[in-house]
Protein backbone atom coordinates (compact mmCIF):
# COMPACT_ATOMS: atom_id res chain seq x y z
CA UNK A 1 0.00 0.00 0.00
CA UNK A 2 1.09 3.55 -0.67
CA UNK A 3 1.19 6.05 2.17
CA UNK A 4 -2.16 7.70 1.25
CA UNK A 5 -3.81 4.28 0.93
CA UNK A 6 -2.41 3.20 4.29
CA UNK A 7 -3.66 6.38 5.91
CA UNK A 8 -7.11 5.92 4.39
CA UNK A 9 -7.16 2.33 5.63
CA UNK A 10 -6.17 3.45 9.13
CA UNK A 11 -8.94 6.05 9.15
CA UNK A 12 -11.45 3.39 8.12
CA UNK A 13 -10.25 1.13 10.93
CA UNK A 14 -10.58 4.04 13.34
CA UNK A 15 -14.21 4.57 12.32
CA UNK A 16 -14.96 0.87 12.69
CA UNK A 17 -13.35 0.79 16.14
CA UNK A 18 -15.25 3.91 17.15
CA UNK A 19 -18.63 2.49 16.30
CA UNK A 20 -17.68 -0.93 17.69
CA UNK A 21 -16.83 0.58 21.09
CA UNK A 22 -19.97 2.72 20.89
CA UNK A 23 -22.15 -0.36 20.37
CA UNK A 24 -20.32 -2.30 23.08
CA UNK A 25 -20.43 0.44 25.70
CA UNK A 26 -23.94 1.54 24.75
CA UNK A 27 -25.22 -2.02 24.98
CA UNK A 28 -23.80 -2.27 28.48
CA UNK A 29 -26.49 0.10 29.80
CA UNK A 30 -29.35 -2.34 29.17
CA UNK A 31 -28.67 -5.61 31.10
CA UNK A 32 -28.92 -4.04 34.57
CA UNK A 33 -32.23 -2.15 34.18
CA UNK A 34 -33.68 -5.16 32.34
CA UNK A 35 -32.55 -7.41 35.19
CA UNK A 36 -34.13 -5.04 37.71
CA UNK A 37 -37.35 -5.07 35.71
CA UNK A 38 -37.45 -8.86 35.46
CA UNK A 39 -36.80 -9.25 39.20
CA UNK A 40 -38.97 -6.26 40.17
CA UNK A 41 -36.17 -5.40 42.55
CA UNK A 42 -32.98 -3.35 42.82
CA UNK A 43 -31.46 -5.53 45.55
CA UNK A 44 -27.84 -6.25 44.79
CA UNK A 45 -27.20 -2.97 42.97
CA UNK A 46 -25.52 -0.11 44.82
CA UNK A 47 -27.49 3.11 44.28
CA UNK A 48 -24.19 5.00 44.40
CA UNK A 49 -23.39 3.54 40.98
CA UNK A 50 -26.26 5.17 39.02
CA UNK A 51 -26.09 8.32 41.19
CA UNK A 52 -22.57 9.11 40.02
CA UNK A 53 -23.33 7.80 36.54
CA UNK A 54 -26.08 10.38 36.01
CA UNK A 55 -23.75 13.25 36.89
CA UNK A 56 -20.82 11.85 34.95
CA UNK A 57 -22.64 11.14 31.71
CA UNK A 58 -24.52 14.44 31.72
CA UNK A 59 -21.22 16.31 32.05
CA UNK A 60 -19.58 14.08 29.45
CA UNK A 61 -22.42 14.84 27.03
CA UNK A 62 -21.86 18.58 27.41
CA UNK A 63 -18.10 18.11 27.07
CA UNK A 64 -18.18 16.05 23.86
CA UNK A 65 -20.88 18.26 22.33
CA UNK A 66 -18.74 21.34 22.99
CA UNK A 67 -15.67 19.86 21.29
CA UNK A 68 -17.75 18.81 18.30
CA UNK A 69 -20.12 21.72 17.79
CA UNK A 70 -18.77 24.82 19.57
CA UNK A 71 -16.61 27.05 17.30
CA UNK A 72 -15.25 28.75 20.42
CA UNK A 73 -14.06 25.54 22.04
CA UNK A 74 -12.66 24.24 18.75
CA UNK A 75 -10.73 27.47 18.19
CA UNK A 76 -9.35 27.47 21.73
CA UNK A 77 -8.32 23.82 21.37
CA UNK A 78 -6.49 24.61 18.11
CA UNK A 79 -4.74 27.54 19.79
CA UNK A 80 -3.42 25.34 22.57
CA UNK A 81 -2.52 22.41 20.33
CA UNK A 82 -1.11 23.94 17.12
CA UNK A 83 0.69 20.70 16.21
CA UNK A 84 -2.63 18.83 16.05
CA UNK A 85 -5.43 21.42 15.94
CA UNK A 86 -8.19 18.88 15.32
CA UNK A 87 -9.66 17.34 18.47
CA UNK A 88 -9.77 13.54 18.76
CA UNK A 89 -13.38 13.66 20.04
CA UNK A 90 -15.67 11.93 17.54
CA UNK A 91 -19.42 11.90 16.92
CA UNK A 92 -19.66 8.38 18.36
CA UNK A 93 -18.21 9.79 21.61
CA UNK A 94 -21.03 12.32 21.83
CA UNK A 95 -23.71 9.79 20.88
CA UNK A 96 -22.39 7.36 23.46
CA UNK A 97 -22.43 10.06 26.15
CA UNK A 98 -25.96 11.29 25.34
CA UNK A 99 -27.38 7.77 25.14
CA UNK A 100 -25.60 6.87 28.39
CA UNK A 101 -27.04 9.88 30.21
CA UNK A 102 -30.59 8.84 29.31
CA UNK A 103 -30.07 5.19 30.29
CA UNK A 104 -28.42 6.16 33.58
CA UNK A 105 -31.45 8.26 34.45
CA UNK A 106 -33.69 5.29 33.70
CA UNK A 107 -31.64 3.01 35.96
CA UNK A 108 -31.55 5.61 38.74
CA UNK A 109 -35.32 6.07 38.55
CA UNK A 110 -35.80 2.36 39.30
CA UNK A 111 -34.83 3.04 42.92
CA UNK A 112 -38.11 4.97 43.36
CA UNK A 113 -40.96 2.52 44.10
CA UNK A 114 -43.57 5.17 43.28
CA UNK A 115 -42.34 5.15 39.68
CA UNK A 116 -41.63 1.48 38.99
CA UNK A 117 -43.05 -0.34 42.01
CA UNK A 118 -39.81 -2.28 42.50
CA UNK A 119 -38.56 -3.61 45.80
CA UNK A 120 -35.91 -1.28 47.18
CA UNK A 121 -33.85 -2.10 50.26
CA UNK A 122 -34.00 0.19 53.28
CA UNK A 123 -30.24 0.64 53.10
CA UNK A 124 -30.25 1.46 49.39
CA UNK A 125 -29.57 5.14 49.85
CA UNK A 126 -26.68 7.16 48.46
CA UNK A 127 -23.78 7.16 50.91
CA UNK A 128 -22.43 10.35 52.46
CA UNK A 129 -19.12 9.82 50.68
CA UNK A 130 -20.78 9.61 47.27
CA UNK A 131 -22.99 12.61 47.99
CA UNK A 132 -19.85 14.49 49.01
CA UNK A 133 -18.18 13.56 45.71
CA UNK A 134 -21.33 14.50 43.79
CA UNK A 135 -21.67 17.98 45.26
CA UNK A 136 -17.90 18.47 45.30
CA UNK A 137 -17.88 17.94 41.53
CA UNK A 138 -20.73 20.40 41.11
CA UNK A 139 -18.81 22.96 43.22
CA UNK A 140 -15.70 22.41 41.06
CA UNK A 141 -17.69 23.19 37.92
CA UNK A 142 -19.13 26.36 39.45
CA UNK A 143 -15.63 27.36 40.63
CA UNK A 144 -14.20 26.87 37.11
CA UNK A 145 -16.93 29.06 35.60
CA UNK A 146 -16.27 31.76 38.19
CA UNK A 147 -12.51 31.68 37.54
CA UNK A 148 -13.01 32.06 33.78
CA UNK A 149 -15.41 34.95 34.22
CA UNK A 150 -13.24 36.75 36.78
CA UNK A 151 -9.69 36.02 35.56
CA UNK A 152 -10.14 35.19 31.90
CA UNK A 153 -9.41 37.70 29.17
CA UNK A 154 -11.98 38.87 26.67
CA UNK A 155 -14.77 37.19 28.61
CA UNK A 156 -13.03 33.82 28.54
CA UNK A 157 -12.51 33.80 24.77
CA UNK A 158 -8.74 34.38 24.92
CA UNK A 159 -7.27 30.86 24.99
CA UNK A 160 -3.87 32.10 26.23
CA UNK A 161 -5.25 32.38 29.77
CA UNK A 162 -8.27 31.02 31.66
CA UNK A 163 -10.83 30.26 28.96
CA UNK A 164 -14.10 28.40 28.43
CA UNK A 165 -12.22 25.35 27.23
CA UNK A 166 -10.93 24.99 30.79
CA UNK A 167 -14.51 24.65 32.01
CA UNK A 168 -15.08 21.95 29.41
CA UNK A 169 -11.95 20.16 30.61
CA UNK A 170 -13.34 20.29 34.15
CA UNK A 171 -16.56 18.65 32.93
CA UNK A 172 -14.46 15.90 31.38
CA UNK A 173 -12.50 15.41 34.61
CA UNK A 174 -15.77 15.20 36.53
CA UNK A 175 -16.74 12.32 34.27
CA UNK A 176 -13.40 10.65 34.94
CA UNK A 177 -13.75 11.10 38.71
CA UNK A 178 -17.24 9.59 38.70
CA UNK A 179 -15.97 6.59 36.73
CA UNK A 180 -13.17 5.99 39.24
CA UNK A 181 -15.49 6.35 42.23
CA UNK A 182 -18.70 4.71 41.02
CA UNK A 183 -17.29 1.18 40.87
CA UNK A 184 -16.00 1.11 44.45
CA UNK A 185 -19.42 1.03 46.21
CA UNK A 186 -20.57 -1.83 43.96
CA UNK A 187 -17.39 -3.77 44.69
CA UNK A 188 -18.03 -3.23 48.40
CA UNK A 189 -21.67 -4.37 48.13
CA UNK A 190 -20.59 -7.54 46.33
CA UNK A 191 -17.95 -8.13 49.01
CA UNK A 192 -20.36 -7.65 51.92
CA UNK A 193 -23.01 -9.90 50.39
CA UNK A 194 -20.40 -12.40 49.18
CA UNK A 195 -22.59 -12.56 46.11
CA UNK A 196 -23.18 -10.85 42.78
CA UNK A 197 -26.84 -11.87 42.57
CA UNK A 198 -28.99 -8.93 41.50
CA UNK A 199 -26.04 -7.22 39.85
CA UNK A 200 -25.47 -8.03 36.19
CA UNK A 201 -22.03 -9.09 34.96
CA UNK A 202 -22.91 -8.42 31.32
CA UNK A 203 -22.33 -4.65 31.47
CA UNK A 204 -18.81 -5.36 32.74
CA UNK A 205 -18.08 -7.75 29.89
CA UNK A 206 -19.27 -5.18 27.35
CA UNK A 207 -17.34 -2.46 29.19
CA UNK A 208 -14.19 -4.55 29.00
CA UNK A 209 -14.50 -4.97 25.24
CA UNK A 210 -15.46 -1.32 24.73
CA UNK A 211 -12.49 -0.13 26.78
CA UNK A 212 -9.98 -1.85 24.51
CA UNK A 213 -11.78 -0.72 21.37
CA UNK A 214 -11.91 2.90 22.54
CA UNK A 215 -8.24 2.83 23.49
CA UNK A 216 -7.29 1.39 20.11
CA UNK A 217 -9.23 4.12 18.27
CA UNK A 218 -7.53 6.85 20.30
CA UNK A 219 -4.07 5.44 19.54
CA UNK A 220 -4.82 5.20 15.80
CA UNK A 221 -6.25 8.74 15.66
CA UNK A 222 -3.18 10.13 17.42
CA UNK A 223 -0.80 8.26 15.12
CA UNK A 224 -2.63 9.61 12.06
CA UNK A 225 -2.06 13.13 13.36
CA UNK A 226 1.63 12.28 13.93
CA UNK A 227 1.27 13.77 17.38
CA UNK A 228 0.74 11.75 20.56
CA UNK A 229 -0.60 14.78 22.39
CA UNK A 230 -3.90 13.62 20.91
CA UNK A 231 -3.88 11.20 23.85
CA UNK A 232 -2.73 13.62 26.53
CA UNK A 233 -5.09 16.29 25.19
CA UNK A 234 -8.01 13.83 25.48
CA UNK A 235 -7.31 12.45 28.98
CA UNK A 236 -10.95 11.60 29.63
CA UNK A 237 -11.25 9.10 26.80
CA UNK A 238 -7.81 7.65 27.59
CA UNK A 239 -8.58 7.48 31.30
CA UNK A 240 -12.05 6.02 30.79
CA UNK A 241 -10.63 3.12 28.80
CA UNK A 242 -7.90 2.24 31.30
CA UNK A 243 -9.97 2.68 34.46
CA UNK A 244 -12.84 0.68 32.97
CA UNK A 245 -10.56 -2.21 32.01
CA UNK A 246 -9.03 -2.43 35.51
CA UNK A 247 -12.35 -2.43 37.36
CA UNK A 248 -13.95 -4.83 34.89
CA UNK A 249 -11.21 -7.36 35.63
CA UNK A 250 -11.92 -7.03 39.36
CA UNK A 251 -15.65 -7.52 38.82
CA UNK A 252 -15.08 -10.55 36.62
CA UNK A 253 -12.94 -12.06 39.37
CA UNK A 254 -15.72 -11.44 41.90
CA UNK A 255 -18.40 -12.96 39.70
CA UNK A 256 -16.59 -15.92 38.15
CA UNK A 257 -14.05 -16.80 40.88
CA UNK A 258 -14.61 -15.35 44.35
CA UNK A 259 -18.41 -15.56 44.60
CA UNK A 260 -19.13 -18.22 42.04
CA UNK A 261 -22.11 -20.40 42.98
CA UNK A 262 -23.67 -17.79 45.26
CA UNK A 263 -27.16 -18.36 43.81
CA UNK A 264 -28.45 -19.41 47.23
CA UNK A 265 -28.76 -15.70 48.03
CA UNK A 266 -31.25 -15.39 45.21
CA UNK A 267 -33.79 -17.56 47.02
CA UNK A 268 -33.57 -15.36 50.11
CA UNK A 269 -34.08 -12.21 48.03
CA UNK A 270 -37.03 -13.73 46.21
CA UNK A 271 -38.63 -14.55 49.55
CA UNK A 272 -38.11 -10.95 50.65
CA UNK A 273 -39.60 -9.71 47.40
CA UNK A 274 -42.65 -11.94 47.84
CA UNK A 275 -43.24 -10.69 51.40
CA UNK A 276 -42.80 -7.08 50.20
CA UNK A 277 -45.39 -7.61 47.44
CA UNK A 278 -47.79 -9.19 49.92
CA UNK A 279 -47.40 -6.26 52.32
CA UNK A 280 -47.98 -3.78 49.48
CA UNK A 281 -51.14 -5.58 48.40
CA UNK A 282 -52.38 -5.60 52.01
CA UNK A 283 -51.86 -1.85 52.34
CA UNK A 284 -53.63 -1.22 49.04
CA UNK A 285 -56.56 -3.39 50.16
CA UNK A 286 -56.81 -1.48 53.48
CA UNK A 287 -56.89 1.87 51.67
CA UNK A 288 -59.55 0.63 49.29
CA UNK A 289 -61.68 -0.56 52.19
Amino acid sequence: MTSPELEAFARAISRVLGWAYFLSWSGSFYPQPISNYMRKSTLGLAIDFPTLNVLGFCMYTVSTASFLYSPTIQAQYAHRHPEAPETTVRFNDFLFAAHGAVMCMVCYSQFFPKIWGFQVGKTQRASKAVLGIFWGCVAAIVWAIMIVRLRGRDGGYDASTWAWIDVIYVLGYVKLITVICKYIPQMWVNYKRKSTVGWSIYPMLMDFAGGWLSLAQLVIDSSLQHDWTGITANPVKFGLSNVTIVFDIIFMLQHYVLYRGSDKHLEEEEELAASWDAERERLIAERSA
